[in-house]
């Protein structure tokens, strides 16, 4: 299955926004609904997709993880230095090196992820000496609907 086009932003929808709808999506494939866009230095959203862990039977198939590598072929480059990524969920460990390695310029997320983040909670993989590059963070986009779609999918698994 291919993956769709990302949409464009336009005045009346925020990039978060765009990746609240990937991960409504990422929740309609049975995914714990995470959703991620990248914008460029333009501000135009290049990448956009949502978890597909169970999907491509991946454990690194994070919604992070495949936007960043959508960008990365989209602009022809592994560095995404005027990139911005907007993700519903604080990233994890892993999709913060990515992250790092990327050298995208600004993080935001929508929901902490108190247990497992990697940004700003749990590891803060930024602030370790050994982090070449640290992206400018802004927790707390959408906070609210971020958290509600991750907490009504826990709720109805349980």
């Amino acid at each position: 299955m291919s993956d769709p086009k990302p949409p464009q932003t336009t005045p009346q929808t925020t990039p978060m926004q765009h990746a609240l709808a990937q991960a409504e999506a990422a929740r309609a494939r049975g995914e714990v609904p995470v959703g991620a866009v990248i914008t460029d230095a333009k501000g135009l959203v290049i990448a956009a997709n949502g978890n597909r862990i169970i999907e491509h039977a991946d454990p690194t198939a994070h919604a992070e993880m495949l936007v960043i590598r959508e960008a990365t072929k989209v602009l022809k480059n592994e560095r995404l230095v005027d990139c911005n990524l907007y993700v519903t969920l604080e990233p994890c460990p892993m999709c913060a090196g990515a992250i790092s390695l990327a050298r995208i310029k600004r993080l935001y997320y929508g929901a902490a992820d108190e247990k497992a983040g990697g940004a700003e909670h749990g590891v803060r993989l930024f602030s370790h000496p050994s982090c070449h590059h640290r992206p400018e963070i802004y927790g707390g986009i959408d906070e609210t609907a971020c958290a509600t779609i991750l907490r009504e999918f826990f709720s109805a698994k349980r």
